[in-house]
């Protein structure tokens, strides 16, 4: 199926969500994929992930170190942090204790649960996020190196559910675990994105900070839901209840560029995904996103992505074939 036609047959009333509209493109994924209990003394390094990792402590505290931070983390239970740089890090119940290494102390461990000393003191849970190989940098390049949500926080109210859910689907051996889980660890997931939309600490310029700001929200929606829609900079500025100097002030000022250079630029995501995915031709792929005539879309496709549509969608073919 076409991706962008999708919003083609939306009614034009109809609002939209641009938070999951990215997050279903870059098809991002939860799983959980293990965690161990301490007692005593411990610390474990573990190598750079090479995808974005979330844990949580279900019991007791530990220190988080992570190369290339100034300071250690404490983390108390029900705290939850998420990590998309690729550096490698420590937990360790102190830190004075020489670390292990985690993946041979992981090696053989049934269910990815491990157990150090007597394994009464401490328990945590972790896993992966999965996020396509090309349009995942979307959202894997606007994320801060390391998120951490206090057990304390406002935000983190809703995680206490989820952690315990998380906890019983992998305990109780029940039809349909692995899948109840999948779902509960990507809730998860949206949780912790959602904490830090409404972190108090300045974001960078660009999309992400766009979404968590409610006086863009409408504008957002009307371009999330007809993308194809010829839309005009007063359309988007009433909606947004705000002027066309000061809208336009205010978005680029926030999302990094214009308005409609955001739209360009959400249009020319969905014909990636298309080209990528479809054998929908670049003619009615260009009608499909508002585009008057091919060679109009392939102009602007260019000038985005550095690429024609047809050489996109055969570098993606030659890749596809030596995968």
């Amino acid at each position: 199926m076409l991706y962008s036609s999708i919003y083609l047959r939306k009614s034009p009333n109809m609002s939209t969500d641009p938070f999951s509209d990215i997050l279903k493109f870059t098809n991002a994924e939860s799983l959980v994929t293990g965690g161990f209990n301490a007692g005593g003394a411990w610390a474990l390094r573990f190598p750079a992930p090479e995808k974005i990792k979330f844990f949580a402590v279900l019991k007791g505290e530990c220190w988080v170190i992570i190369d290339g931070e100034a300071e250690p983390t404490h983390f108390r239970t029900g705290d939850v942090g998420l990590m998309t740089a690729k550096r490698a890090f420590v937990l360790a119940s102190d830190l004075d204790t020489k670390p292990m290494d985690a993946m041979s102390v992981f090696t053989g461990a049934r269910s990815g649960i491990t157990t150090l000393g007597d394994g009464s003191d401490f328990s945590q849970l972790g896993g992966h996020v999965l996020l396509d190989p090309t349009s995942g940098r979307l959202l894997a390049d606007v994320l801060p190196p390391w998120i951490h949500v206090p057990a304390a926080s406002p935000q983190a109210t809703s995680f206490r559910w989820l952690l315990e859910q998380l906890v019983a689907e992998r305990a109780n051996d029940l039809p349909g675990a692995s899948l109840v889980a999948g779902q509960l660890a990507q809730m998860l997931f949206i949780q912790i994105l959602r904490a830090h939309l409404q972190t108090s600490s300045p974001m960078p310029a660009g999309w992400l900070r766009a979404l968590a700001n409610p006086r863009l929200a409408p504008a957002l929606r009307l371009m999330h839901g007809e993308p194809a829609r010829d839309w005009h900079l007063e359309d988007l500025a009433q909606a947004c209840a705000m002027s066309r100097t000061t809208f336009a002030f205010h978005f680029k000022k926030t999302a990094g560029v214009a308005p409609l250079t955001y739209l360009t630029e959400w249009r020319m995501r969905l014909a990636e995904k298309t080209l990528r995915e479809e054998r929908t031709s670049v003619a009615t792929l260009a009608q499909s996103l508002g585009y008057a005539s091919e060679s109009a879309f392939s102009n602007a496709f260019k000038r985005v992505t550095g690429r024609s549509p047809k050489a996109f969608r055969n570098a993606g073919e030659i890749l596809g074939e030596v995968v």
